[in-house]
This record gives structure tokens, sequence and C-alpha cells, in this order.
């Protein structure tokens, strides 16, 4: 008897693991707009230490050892087919949405490693360096920066009125003091117009005039979501272009369309820790359904109490629990040394340490 077809549409977190983990269950097919997975929270050392990227820059192939890997962005779906933007036609039983956030990356994974070297001379030929926004992004950077070129000038500048937003006051205030006592410059509550960027001098919101050599933009990216709304599933939308799903992590009233990972509606912070648990939730009740299982045997996925890592630096981080936030040695043993890669690199079942040829 064949096997039932299963496509993932988006090589992130999430897409990389449901593929990996349905290879041998399944016919897998995986499409993505690059022909590698990068792990989205080892990027920025890759950029102060390139060689870092050999690691954390996983060729799809690598992993997917029994799947095709199509490197074209998705461009609609119907009620059996993904069609690609190089105007493939991709047939399906089961269907996984993982696009995540829109990345403007290269196409290979030779041409991001490249990109991370190129990045990397730009932070080291520069004196002084503006990182515009301060989420986990904006903040783990100026951090590596700061914790590997120490003579540099940095300045951070951030719109919202606190660092990281998105978790508690506390992890805030530490992770700034912690900047500021590694001579990183924040300004908080000003946005920098790049449009007014004259020789090498930016002007904020609030009229300040900041010099720097070079800039890094560090703000929010959008979700990967606008290709759904001329398909089938544009009624699966929310208002913010996240997609419905259910307890199964079924698209809402869809019986073989999954949708996992940050583009999902589901109420909890955006982490690659929920995207994998998305990604193995999802596999386990698609081995279900490929098997001829039950649906009531499918596993009901329940969101976790907040816990959050940002890295400062290489032995340092912030962390937040449900109780407590903690700073310094400890969490960065957790986090900072490694950023995971090693785990993740695991999960997909590769070898932690291995440098990608």
């Amino acid at each position: 008897m064949e096997n039932k077809r299963v496509v993932v549409v988006g090589g992130g977190v999430s897409g990389s693991l449901i593929a990996k983990s349905l290879q041998f269950r399944a016919d897998v097919t995986l499409i993505d707009s690059k022909d590698y997975f990068d792990i989205p929270w080892a990027s920025l050392r890759g950029m102060v230490e390139p060689s870092f990227a050999g690691r954390s820059v996983i060729h799809h192939r690598a992993y997917l050892t029994n799947g095709r890997v199509i490197t074209s962005p998705a461009i609609d779906v119907t009620d059996t087919e993904v069609l690609t933007a190089e105007g493939r036609l991709i047939p399906y039983d089961y269907l996984v949405i993982a696009t995540g956030h829109a990345d403007h990356v290269p196409q290979t994974r030779l041409e991001r490693l490249e990109q991370y070297r190129a990045e990397n001379e730009k932070i080291k030929a520069a004196n002084s360096i503006l990182i515009i926004g301060g989420g986990p992004t904006g903040v783990e950077l100026a951090g590596e920066i700061a914790f590997d070129y120490p003579g540099k000038d940095v300045t951070l500048v951030h719109n919202g009125f606190r660092l990281l937003q998105f978790i508690g006051q506390k992890a805030s205030n530490k992770s700034l003091e912690w900047l500021k006592s590694k001579h990183v410059e924040v300004k908080l509550g000003q946005c920098v117009d790049l449009d007014s960027i004259s020789e090498g001098v930016y002007v904020t919101s609030s009229g300040e005039s900041i010099k720097a050599d070079c800039h890094f933009l560090c703000t929010g990216r959008p979700l990967a979501s606008e290709w759904l709304k001329e398909t089938i599933l544009k009624g699966s939308l929310d208002e913010f272009g996240r997609l419905e799903v259910d307890e199964n992590l079924r698209v809402k009233g869809r019986k073989n369309i999954f949708a996992i990972g940050d583009i999902t509606n589901i109420k909890e912070m955006k982490q690659g820790y929920s995207a994998q648990k998305h990604a193995l939730v999802a596999a386990k009740n698609l081995s279900i359904l490929l098997s001829g299982g039950k649906e009531s045997k499918m596993a009901i996925y329940e969101p976790r109490s907040v816990k959050a890592y940002v890295s400062l630096g290489r032995r340092e981080a912030v962390a937040q629990f449900p109780y407590t936030t903690v700073i310094g040695i400890a969490p960065g043993l957790i986090k900072s040394r490694d950023l995971f890669v090693g785990k993740t690199r695991k999960l997909l079942g590769l070898d932690p340490h291995l440098v990608d040829a």
C-alpha cells in the first residue's frame, strides 16, 4: 500500500522538526523558500562569530534523508494541492502550514554563511554601531557585540518604554542594567528615521543625533501568511493574519490541514521551544491518522507557563520563570554558551557538535 502524502510548507523551527519526524511514516515533501534551516536564536552569534553558523545553518537534506525538498515559496493551496512560485503542483493527503515569520534571507546555505561573514566584517570595521529595536533580537545582538568587541561604541534605540516588553518588568530592568554595565548606551521611547541618515548621523524621533558607522535593524518581522489570503484558508485567518487552530493543532474546520509554530493563533509567547512542542504534538496526531487510528486518540496541545531566556553575551543570560527572574552565569550556562544549537541538532537526528560541510 502506498504511503500517504504529507506536505509541509515552511522549513523553520516547527516545519523542519515535523518533516524529520514523519519521513519514515509518510511520503513527505518539504516546501521552503530556502534550502536550509537557520536556527533563529543562534543567528546573532553567527554575526559575531561566523564559524558558529557552520552548526546552526543546516541543509534540509541533512536531516530529511527520506523525503523531498522543494526550494520555492508556496503561493496557493487548494483542497488537494499546493502550488509553488516556480509553477509546480504538489498533491497532498495531509498538509502542514509552518511558515512562521517572513524572513528576507538568501536561498542557499552557502549564501547565508557568506552573509554572516559579511555582517561580521561590517561589525569589525565599525567603531560605533547603532542597534534599532529593544526586543530579544536587539538586546541579544547588543550583548554579543559588547562581549566580543568591548572597545566599540554600541547604542540601542527602542521605541518602547522598557526593553523586552514580551516578558516581565524585572527581566527588562535586569537586562537594561547588564547592558549599561557593558557600556551600551540605551535610549528608550524613541525611534529612528532611516531615511534621514546623513554622513553617518542618525536622528531619533526626539531630535537626538547619533553618530554610527553602521546600523542593524532588529524590529519585529511580519507573519508569513500574506500568501494565504487568496487561498482556501483565507477564512481561517484571524484579524492578525494567524491561522486559527483547534486543540489538536488542525486548522479549524479542516480535517487534514494542520498549522504549527508562530503562524498559529494560540495564546502563548511565540518561542522556538513552543514551536518544537507544536511539531511533536502534530507529528503524533498525524501518525495516528496515517495509521488509521481514531481521532479521539489524538494528543491535545496545552500551552505551557511562561519561561523565557535572553542571552547576554557568551556567559550570562536573564531567565524568566513563572515565579522568579534570574540573571547571571547560572541561566547563561543553560542558554548562552551553545544557544541550544546542540540540543536542536540532536532533535533533528544530527551530531550536536559536527560542523556541517
